[in-house]
C-alpha cells in the first residue's frame, strides 16, 4: 500500500485542496512540508503526539518535515475553537518553552542534516513593521471572508478582539515564509486550521503567481483529539515529570471501546492487517487492544522500559500478578502525619494528586464514594490512616477504576 493510500485507510484525512499532486509528491518522498506548534506551555500534550505521528511517517518515506514552533504565533494564540482569549504569555516564557519543544521533537522526528529542521517563526513576526507589514500582506486579504472562517465563529459571540483577528494573517504569513525561504510546498493542520491554511495558499498566490505550487492537508486532529487528551487532572503531556509514564499507559488502556481500534489505526505503526483482525474482537479481546494501544503508544514516547514497567504495573494492579513496584509511589515523611502517627484520608488524596483539594476529596469519598484504600472502600471523610498500616512495600490508593497511587512510608 502507497502511503497517501495508508494514511486514508488510517482515518487521518478529512479534507484537502489538490490530492492528485500530494498523493504523488508524498508518495515519491519529495514534499517538503510543515506542520505548527504553538508553544503555550513547557511540553508538548497528546494533540500534538498526533501531529507528530504523521511528521515521523511521512518522514520515514523521505519526506521532509519542518516543525514551526510558534515563537511569534504565541505571541498572539490562536482563537480556533477556543470560547475566551489565551493569556498573555512573556517572551522569556515563550522562548522557554520553544527549547522544552525542540528536545521533545527529537525523540520522534530526525533533524540530522539535510533531514527534518526546526523553525521559529519569531525569526520573522517579532521584528515585523506593522505599517509595512498591512500594507504588503493584509491587503491581500479579505475580511467579509474572514469573519465567515470558521477558527473565528467560538469568538464572535463573546468578542473577538482585533489581537486574535490578526492571527490567520500571522499563520498565513508563516506558509508565505516558508514556500520563500526553505522550499515549503505543503502544510498540514488540523480539521479547525482549515480557514487559516486556506489564506496561506491564497497569499502565495496572490503575492508570487496564480499557479503558485502550494497544497494544504487538514487532518483529523481536532475533532479527534477534542475527546482525547483531557483528564480531570489536566492535560495528557509527554514530559514525564508532568504525566508520569504509568498514567500515560493507564490513560490509554482506558479508553473507550468504540474508540481504540481507530486509535490502534491512527496513532500506532502496527500494519493495518493486524488492526482489521482486531475488528473481531469483542469483549475481554477488546480489553487486550487496549493494553496493545497502551503498550505501543507508551513505547513511542517514553521508551520500552517504561511501557514494559507500565504494563508490569497494571497487572500487578488489575490481574494480582507481579509486583506492585511498578505502580506510581509518593512517598509520605514524618511531616505528613499528625500527633497520632496518622494522616486524614482528604489530606491524603491531595497529597498523592489524586484530588486537587480538600473539597475535592470531600466529594469524591462523601458523594461519589469512589475512594479505596487497599481492600476497603471509604464512605467516612474523617478517615485517617495509620502510619503503622502501610506496609513496606507500599498501600494502594483508589478513585475509582483508573486512578491509583501507592504510598510508601521514607
Amino acid at each position: 500500500m502507497k502511503l497517501y493510500d495508508e494514511l486514508v485507510a488510517r482515518g487521518l484525512l478529512a479534507q484537502l485542496t489538490d490530492e492528485k499532486e500530494i498523493a504523488e509528491m508524498i508518495n515519491a518522498g519529495k514534499a517538503t512540508f510543515y506542520i505548527g506548534f504553538d508553544p503555550t506551555a513547557d511540553s508538548l500534550h497528546v494533540g500534538h503526539f498526533m501531529a507528530l505521528l504523521l511528521m515521523k511517517r511521512l518522514q520515514a518515506a523521505g519526506n521532509k518535515p519542518i516543525a514551526l514552533v510558534g515563537g511569534g504565533t504565541a505571541m498572539i494564540g490562536d482563537p480556533s475553537g477556543r470560547s475566551d482569549m489565551r493569556s498573555m504569555m512573556t517572551v522569556e516564557r515563550i522562548d522557554h518553552n520553544v527549547e522544552c519543544f525542540k528536545k521533545q521533537m527529537s525523540r520522534f522526528i530526525d533533524f540530522g542534516e539535510g533531514k527534518a529542521q526546526i523553525v521559529n517563526n519569531g525569526d520573522w513576526l517579532r521584528d515585523l513593521n506593522f505599517l509595512d507589514f498591512m500594507r504588503d500582506i493584509g491587503s491581500s486579504f479579505n475580511v467579509n471572508e474572514m469573519l465567515r472562517a470558521r477558527c473565528y465563529q467560538n469568538r464572535m459571540q463573546d468578542g473577538l478582539s482585533f489581537l486574535e483577528f490578526s492571527y490567520m494573517l500571522m499563520q498565513s504569513y508563516d506558509f508565505y515564509r516558508l514556500y520563500q525561504d526553505y522550499g515549503c510546498q505543503m502544510q498540514f493542520g488540523g480539521d479547525d486550521q482549515w480557514s487559516n491554511m486556506l489564506g496561506g495558499i491564497n497569499l502565495i498566490r496572490k503575492k508570487l503567481q496564480k499557479d503558485a505550487y502550494a497544497m494544504t492537508i487538514s487532518l483529523l486532529l481536532k475533532s479527534d483529539g477534542t475527546k482525547m487528551g483531557k483528564t480531570a487532572g489536566g492535560a495528557v503531556w509527554l514530559d514525564p515529570d508532568k504525566y508520569k509514564p504509568y498514567d500515560f499507559y493507564q490513560y490509554w488502556r482506558n479508553v473507550d471501546d468504540s474508540d481504540v481500534l481507530k486509535f490502534l489505526r491512527m496513532m500506532t505503526f502496527l500494519p493495518l492487517e493486524q488492526i482489521d483482525e482486531m475488528d473481531k474482537w469483542e469483549g475481554a479481546q477488546l480489553n487486550t487492544a487496549k493494553s496493545i494501544l497502551a503498550y505501543e503508544l507508551t513505547s513511542l514516547v517514553h521508551g520500552d522500559d517504561e511501557a514494559k514497567k507500565a504494563e508490569a504495573g497494571a497487572k500487578a494492579i488489575f490481574m494480582g500478578a507481579g509486583s506492585l513496584d511498578t505502580v506510581p509511589s509518593v512517598e509520605l515523611t514524618a511531616e505528613d502525619f499528625n500527633e497520632n502517627e496518622a494522616i486524614e484520608i482528604m489530606d491524603l488524596l491531595v497529597k498523592t494528586e489524586q484530588c486537587k483539594s480538600r473539597s475535592e476529596a470531600r466529594r469524591a469519598i462523601d458523594k461519589d464514594h469512589s475512594i479505596s484504600v487497599g481492600d476497603d472502600k471509604i464512605d467516612d471523610i474523617k478517615y485517617e490512616v495509620k502510619k503503622a498500616d502501610i506496609p513496606e512495600e507500599g498501600l494502594l490508593i483508589k478513585k475509582g477504576k483508573k486512578n491509583i497511587k501507592k504510598v510508601i512510608v521514607k
